[in-house]
């Protein structure tokens, strides 16, 4: 078995005995030294001494990313989520924006090297190893993006290659040249390095790389998408799951496919209905929610993730008894969009459109027509013009057949669809 550490195997009481003596520390550290939870805690009237088992842990209240965003607006420039003196912390990120302003993050040293150890998690899941070159497709910019990938590279005795301030052409050949045999990206991005690679005459496919990771978005576990990004690069395709403000907290296995774990090790993991706060039962749906264990400089507790998952109860055939969830995270829990009366997820519709290879890239728009939801897609093919056609037809059939969508389809000109190097956007609501 390929763990990362014995854990990863222990039964579901040996677990929970190990999350419990972690968090006792976690709060033991944070009360009195962190503002933002120190208050928290006593307005809900806990302290540390009331958490004799793990079960009491469900009673603390739930974080979420507006508290945050206000307590930074209210504190700035870095709130009060802060365990120690503004000069133990050595590493400073912001989240994405996607879902509003960008949350900025500090780390010290030894969260840092928590982070890293998370990583470490998802490399010897993967199959890396330290004879492994890897290769990261990002611009290391503010956004935490792979940059504790790269740390966690290096600690696994890996050689990292950054892609950093190149375009992708440019990147392309770094990864021939290197010979790296280790892709980590966005699902997107790889798919993007492997449509130039095509287009100039490269077989990525018969290249060095044999592993690729991806995280930023659904796709390395929508079925379709992550098919194609193994057949263009002719290695296996894995997906993790990770926040800046949580951690790398889920990673994929060698028994796939079928999903990720949640890095039990390191977070306490709950699913809960978005609407109620309740735990949901059996293999329900419901919003994420996670606890960092090991990041006492920034800790979140019970951070709603505003990730949709679907717990699998059967076991994993890798041998770890860690949660799965099926299909890695499913989306946003406030992403499902209702067209016509029909409820559907993006990733539903990413699935069936990479189910055809012709086509380079697609996008959404969401608008409102006679007080009903539609959308429009956009779909850039690569094929003769009769062919462009039929395949616009296929689609829209599938569509309707495998969702009971009816959408508006139109073909548009190679290159004038926006392409994506982190997380990609292609669903946008139209006012």
């Amino acid at each position: 078995m390929n763990f990362y550490t014995e854990v990863e195997g222990c039964g579901r009481e040996a677990l929970e005995q190990h999350q419990f003596l972690r968090l006792k520390t976690l709060l033991e550290t944070l009360y009195e030294r962190n503002p933002f939870y120190t208050q928290k805690l006593k307005q809900s009237g806990w302290i540390p001494g009331d958490l004799k088992h793990l079960r009491d842990f469900a009673r603390l209240p739930f974080t979420t990313k507006d508290e945050l965003s206000r307590d930074q607006e209210e504190h700035p420039p870095y709130g009060t989520n802060l365990t120690y003196p503004l000069n133990k912390y050595v590493r400073y990120h912001q989240t994405s924006g996607t879902t509003g302003k960008p949350l900025r993050i500090l780390d010290t040293r030894e969260s840092w090297a928590w982070w890293v150890e998370c990583w470490k998690y998802i490399y010897t899941a993967a199959g890396v190893t330290s004879e492994d070159r890897v290769f990261f497709g990002f611009s290391f910019g503010p956004f935490i993006g792979f940059w504790s990938a790269f740390d966690g590279a290096q600690a696994m005795g890996c050689l990292g290659i950054s892609g950093g301030g190149q375009d992708s052409s440019q990147r392309l050949h770094l990864i021939l040249k290197t010979q790296a045999t280790v892709l980590v990206c966005t699902p997107s991005y790889a798919l993007r390095l492997a449509s130039i690679a095509q287009e100039n005459g490269i077989d990525a496919a018969g290249s060095s790389i044999r592993i690729t990771i991806h995280a930023g978005e659904p796709g390395a576990s929508i079925p379709a998408t992550k098919k194609k990004i193994e057949t263009a690069w002719g290695a296996r395709c894995l997906d993790h799951a990770g926040a800046t403000e949580v951690g790398a907290f889920a990673y994929e296995c060698s028994a796939q496919p079928g999903g990720v774990h949640l890095n039990e090790g390191e977070f306490i993991a709950e699913v809960i209905h978005p609407g109620t706060g309740l735990p949901v039962s059996g293999g329900e749906r419901g919003e994420l929610v996670l606890t960092n264990l090991g990041r006492l400089g920034t800790p979140v507790l019970r951070y709603r993730t505003g990730d949709l998952v679907e717990p699998d109860p059967s076991p994993c055939g890798c041998g770890r008894k860690f949660i799965k969830i099926k299909g890695g995270i499913l989306g946003r829990v406030d992403d499902m969009i209702t067209v016509r009366g029909v409820n559907v997820f993006p990733s539903a519709i990413e699935n069936i459109i990479r189910q055809f290879n012709e086509i380079e890239e697609f996008g959404a728009e969401i608008y409102r027509e006679k007080e009903m939801e539609e959308i429009h897609l956009k779909l850039e093919i690569k094929a003769q013009e009769e062919e462009k056609q039929q395949i616009q037809e296929k689609v829209f059939q599938a569509l309707r057949n495998q969702l009971n969508l009816r959408t508006r389809i139109t073909l548009v000109e190679a290159g004038s669809l926006p392409r994506f190097e982190m997380k990609a956007r292609r669903f946008k609501i139209v006012e």
